[in-house]
């Protein structure tokens, strides 16, 4: 039998083409016929193909002998060179290619063919019964009948609007034979034109309705169809999503067991090219971290796995030790210096797919996430990192020249993004009411305090002093949507920064992150759109523009550029750099030429014009292994005493995840998480019972934060209001909600 022996497949070539789909008539064809290839050994020639007889129209009613119909045929793969093709009953092939790659290209080819012979399948079914099931037909005949028993119902009202309108208008008859006064008969004649008026539009109102049904009646099919077309074409896109993940993540692992390298190897040491810029970047290629395996849809990972981490010296990780006794070893550890180490990410399996297939057009904030995909820091954490660089705003406290200080400013605002370049991670999304200090007062002249104001959007308030000079405020909405392929994130509001001694007080705003290959391939991130920076004082501007990287572009990657301008638009300086690395400034002079564009090129390509403004610090070392954190970030989640009970140092979940017990730290979100819903519930239970009792009811406030109009962008903005180091300083917490 055919089923029972292989055919080898000759590579998808010129010499030996996938299978083809052979047009028939339009009115006779049943969807495309697959049709195999004769196969030849290497050493002989295909023997000529005799060109097709010509058929009738009742011949191409049927199928010949031997063939499948590829519109529903069933396409599975064997193993790593074989695939079958089946009809579901007694026909079956099983084939075989070359090799792994010929496999897959024959596979795809199929199903590109199956796909053109369902679409002409479709088109040329002209009843469409076929597509649609008898469950929407019930519905459709259903909807149908309650329309026509709409119809019949308005049909019996005009009736009775016709009656009684005639009856009406007699009465108008009769009242105009009697004598009355003038301005009586004038207002009946008035009354029995408007009854008129009524009686008539009444019945366009119906004859409307009616119009509408047979409108209904005449296209529901053809909508029917088009929807169960839609919905067949989302379904088969789904699973041939599923697939390519499988077999992407099966070569990926393929390789790396056929590629393995010894230790002491070149390109082993972490200092790979970035895939998306060949000609940059000092992190690996092939990131372990960010391999995602095939994996059940079952999120905790079995407790055998759960404590597995690599290189990890760090104590206190025992299940049988409290996590309050793991906080105090681990507060006795951090009092004398900073941290640079945290314990090494595990290499746990996950099924991605199964998890972002469900998630794709939606706000992935308000969608349950397991810590898989978390960093064990929290968003206040990752936006107090904005700090990292803060000896530019120190510099630019410095400056005479308000231009010149605009210039320090716009690095700053473009190193901010640095720390994102291998950071594929997200960071927790912080309960409502948690907060987080960074005191760095005595180290780097500057205290921060971030709070969580608002859950939904996700809104952090932020405040910064420094006694250098200078007050960073901030607060951000989090906006994120999942597009299948990548993942962009929309950070909303206004970033203000004021220098005490000039009075200067600039603004900005933060530009797009977008996380591409979220399905296949190695995640990278990527920064696009332009930042304006004013100064409201002087009037002076500095445009900063975020190129997106591109495939087809011979520019550098992640390249920034800016101009300062002070209020007459005339250009002063010019920036240039990326925005993970570094970023210069030239100084304008005005060119001899009539051209002012090549003048300031000129300028900028003067190398003793040239001020470096910003480069990005190293990386610690084995940063791979510790979710690319930098050497502030290392420190952000370590252990502090004195601080509030709402940090986010003390939140459990996120202590169990960096300690690598994910497991644990799963089951702890879910509790905190469900602690949140009723927290929330029941400040809606108390709004709603405050608004039936007309009594007053203050909404959720935050703590350190209060809401009111910004008097330089006239927004509705959380400014800080003080309190927090003064109750830290008493360790007077008595405020502080219950959140952990």
């Amino acid at each position: 039998m055919l089923g029972s022996r292989m055919i080898p497949l000759l590579p998808a070539s010129s010499s030996s083409p996938p299978p083809q789909l052979h047009p028939l008539p339009r009115q006779g064809r049943a969807g495309g016929i697959l049709v195999l290839p004769p196969w030849r050994c290497p050493s002989r020639s295909p023997c000529p193909r005799p060109a097709p007889p010509r058929r009738s129209k009742a011949e191409m009613r049927h199928t010949c002998r031997g063939t499948i119909n590829l519109a529903t045929a069933n396409i599975t793969v064997e193993d790593s060179c074989n695939f079958i093709i089946s009809n579901g009953g007694a026909q079956t092939y099983h084939l075989k290619a070359s090799s792994e790659v010929e496999r897959q290209r024959w596979v795809t080819a199929l199903e590109l063919a199956k796909a053109k012979a369902v679409k002409m399948l479709e088109e040329s079914d002209d009843s469409g019964d076929e597509s649609v099931s008898q469950t929407d037909k019930t519905e459709l005949q259903s909807t149908l009948r309650t329309l026509s028993s709409k119809v019949e119902d308005l049909s019996t009202c005009n009736d009775l609007i016709a009656k009684h309108g005639t009856a009406l208008q007699r009465s108008l008859s009769e009242l105009e034979t009697l004598r009355l006064p003038a301005e009586s008969t004038e207002k009946i004649k008035q009354v029995n034109e408007r009854a008129t008026l009524f009686r008539i539009t009444s019945n366009a109102m119906i004859n409307a309705c009616r119009d509408f049904l047979v409108l209904a009646q005449t296209h529901s099919k053809k909508w029917q169809k088009s929807l169960q077309h839609e919905r067949d074409q989302r379904i088969r896109l789904e699973e041939t999503l599923e697939q390519l993940a499988k077999q992407h993540n099966h070569l990926e692992r393929a390789f790396r067991g056929a590629t393995v390298l010894p230790a002491n190897a070149p390109g082993t040491g972490g200092s790979a090219k970035d895939p998306c810029c060949p000609a940059k970047g000092d992190m690996s290629d092939e990131d372990d971290d960010n391999e995602f395996f095939d994996a059940p849809e079952i999120i905790t990972m079995p407790e055998s796995m759960g404590h597995k981490r690599t290189g990890s010296n760090i104590s206190g990780t025992s299940s049988d030790i409290s996590l309050d006794e793991q906080y105090k070893h681990q507060l006795e550890d951090t009092k004398k210096e900073k941290r640079t180490r945290i314990p090494y990410k595990p290499n746990y399996s996950l099924n991605l797919w199964s998890i972002m297939k469900n998630c794709i057009g939606k706000e992935l904030s308000k969608i349950p996430m397991p810590v898989n995909f978390n960093e064990p820091l929290s968003m206040l954490q990752r936006l107090t990192e904005d700090l990292e660089y803060s000896e530019l705003l120190d510099r630019a406290a410095k400056c005479e020249s308000s231009l010149e200080q605009l210039c320090y400013v716009a690095a700053f605002t473009v190193s901010s993004y640095s720390t994102t370049v291998f950071r594929t991670s997200k960071p927790f999304n912080p309960l409502l009411g948690e907060t987080f200090e960074l005191d760095r007062l005595e180290e780097n002249g500057y205290r921060s305090l971030c709070e969580q104001v608002c859950h939904h959007p996700p809104a952090a308030a932020h405040h910064v002093d420094s006694k250098h000079g200078w007050t960073l405020r901030q607060e951000i909405k989090i906006t994120s949507k999942f597009r299948g392929k990548y993942l962009s994130i929309m950070p909303l509001g206004t970033i203000h920064c004021v220098f005490h001694s000039s009075g200067n007080h600039y603004t900005w705003k933060k530009v797009t992150t977008t996380v591409h290959n979220i399905i296949v391939g190695k995640l990278w991130i990527d920064q696009s759109g332009e930042i304006e920076i004013v100064n409201h004082k002087t009037g002076d501007k500095c445009i900063l523009k975020f190129v997106p990287y591109s495939y087809f572009s011979r520019d550098v990657a992640r390249k920034v550029t800016g101009e300062v301008t002070d209020p007459t638009g005339k250009v002063h300086f010019v920036l240039l750099g990326t925005w993970d690395e570094k970023m210069d400034c030239y100084k304008v002079i005005p060119g001899v030429g009539d051209n002012g564009a090549e003048g300031r090129q000129r300028a900028h390509e003067a190398e003793d014009s040239r001020v470096l403004l910003w480069k990005r610090n190293p990386l610690p070392k084995y940063a791979e292994n510790m979710y690319y954190f930098s050497e502030l970030a290392l420190t952000l989640n370590a252990p502090e005493s004195g601080t509030a009970p709402t940090d986010s140092r003390r939140r459990p979940d996120q202590r169990l995840m960096e300690n690598g017990r994910w497991d644990e730290a799963n089951a702890e979100k879910q509790r905190l998480e469900e602690k949140q819903r009723i927290s929330r519930k029941r400040r809606e239970a108390e709004a709603a019972r405050a608004t039936e009792d007309g009594t007053p009811y203050d909404p959720y406030k935050p703590l350190w934060f209060e809401r009111k109009k910004d008097p330089i962008t006239q927004e509705l903005t959380h400014i800080y209001k003080g309190g927090y180091w003064e109750s830290k300083e008493k360790q007077d917490w008595t405020l502080c909600p219950d959140i952990f």
